[in-house]
């Protein structure tokens, strides 16, 4: 009962008998009428050798055998103001009339369903025209019981006629809707798992078939998701390695480099003025070779820092930034001062300094720092009259290795202050930039009290 082609099996079955039931009902109501009028016509036919005696009297033997030739207890019909009947000696009362032609749609089915249900022994006065003469009007008074009976075997044979149709197209429309859809959901669930266990192996890669529908439709989905993760998973096992490979060879090159920075140390005094020249150029490349090193390092092998919230004033974390990263930079942070934030200072320090170093390296005259409370939270935004972000930048913006501006450069400033301000439960984001300068925003929500 929990597999969806059982569902499917029984609700065609259920909604199949809910249409027969539609049918059911004007069917017996139809019948219970066919029925009457049936009995109208043989009262007819009746009352015709009544009218074929000179002097319309039959004998009592051949008025029984009319009478019961017709199931009636009564016969009588009028045309052109001529009234001939057909009566038993003893006539049983009359318990209700009905007439043909004033019944409705509605009066037709509860008639029918009251004979069936209800089966009292009444009499009925039935009184409509006849099917052979519509000038004729007959009137017959008759059982209820046999036509109750008629009508129950009629409706029996119609339910049973509805059930046998209902699961035989609940059959084939299980039929279909298996082959169709549920084969194909099935091989896409089992395909899934499969996947799941073993996601980097190629050959569990859905392969999709030739269908145009929407099934066809989720199994190209499905197979596009799964090339991307496993392209994915692939990339970060790449990367993985590549971060264990350079965490076992970091202590070397920095020894290498420590080394050539002495010797270039003592080049400076040389007596070469080429020497001296081109000295301090070889030992900043070294350094930032060093940098760059040690950005990735701490990248890759960084777990999720703990974070030490305290309470401090923003202007002196700026002034601190600002002393090491801007030279020769005009600094605008009136909002700033009297400010005070909740954060770890250490990684506000660092996120600070990454995007005030992007701005400067990218060739920014002045920097502007504005801070606002807002819901609960402090918002940082800083602005530069840079030259912009290139658009292949913004569109790998916050990429590691990735989204750099400039030529060298590993794109880690911006991925790891954004990872810095998810850690606060903030976030970092680009406001705008253009020709004339760059926005970015911070936001660091408060501390969530107990």
């Amino acid at each position: 009962m929990h597999s969806l082609s059982s569902r499917v099996l029984i609700l065609t079955a259920v909604f199949v008998m809910l249409a027969e039931v539609l049918i059911f009902l004007p069917s017996v109501a139809r019948f219970r009428q066919d029925y009457m009028v049936q009995r109208i016509g043989d009262a007819h036919l009746g009352i015709l050798a009544l009218d074929a005696t000179p002097d319309g009297i039959v004998s009592d033997k051949l008025k029984q055998q009319l009478l019961d030739f017709t199931g009636a207890h009564a016969i009588s019909v009028r045309r052109s103001g001529m009234k001939l009947t057909l009566m038993e000696d003893n006539p049983r009362a009359v318990d209700s009339t009905i007439r043909l032609e004033e019944l409705s749609p509605l009066d037709m089915i509860s008639g029918a369903l009251d004979s069936m249900i209800v089966r009292q022994d009444r009499v009925l006065r039935v009184i409509g025209y006849s099917p052979k003469d519509m000038d004729a009007e007959i009137e017959v008074v008759i059982d209820e019981g046999p036509m109750s009976a008629a009508l129950l075997d009629f409706g029996w044979r119609i339910f049973l006629l509805s059930l046998v149709i209902s699961l035989f197209t609940a059959g084939l429309v299980f039929l279909a809707l298996h082959w169709i859809l549920i084969r194909p959901l099935r091989r896409i669930t089992a395909n899934m798992t499969a996947f799941r266990d073993n996601p980097e192996d190629a050959t569990r890669v859905i392969v999709p078939t030739a269908r145009r529908d929407e099934v066809g439709v989720a199994e190209k989905e499905l197979a596009s998701m799964q090339e991307g993760l496993r392209a994915a998973l692939q990339q970060k096992e790449h990367l993985a390695a590549l971060g264990t490979a350079v965490a076992k060879i970091n202590h070397d090159l920095k020894g290498i480099l420590s080394r050539a920075i002495l010797v270039f140390d003592r080049l400076e005094e040389s007596d070469d003025p080429e020497v001296r020249r081109i000295t301090p150029t070889l030992i900043s490349s070294i350094d930032r070779a060093i940098a760059m090193c040690s950005h990735t390092l701490n990248y890759v092998g960084q777990e999720s820092p703990s974070l030490k919230r305290s309470r401090f004033a923003l202007q002196d974390l700026l002034d601190e930034v600002c002393e090491r990263e801007i030279d020769g930079i005009t600094l605008s942070a009136e909002t700033v001062e009297g400010r005070m934030i909740d954060a770890d200072r250490d990684q506000l320090y660092r996120a600070l300094s990454n995007l005030i170093r992007n701005a400067v390296q990218a060739g920014a005259q002045a920097i502007d720092v504005s801070v606002r409370q807002d819901n609960g939270g402090t918002v940082v935004d800083i602005s530069d009259d840079g030259p912009g972000l290139p658009p292949r930048a913004q569109e790998n913006l916050f990429k590691p290795f990735k989204g750099s501006t400039r030529a060298g450069g590993s794109g880690l400033g911006l991925a790891i202050a954004r990872e810095l301000l998810r850690g606060h439960g903030g976030d970092l984001e680009l406001l705008q930039t253009s020709g004339t300068g760059t926005t970015f925003r911070l936001t660091i929500p408060d501390r969530a009290t107990p």
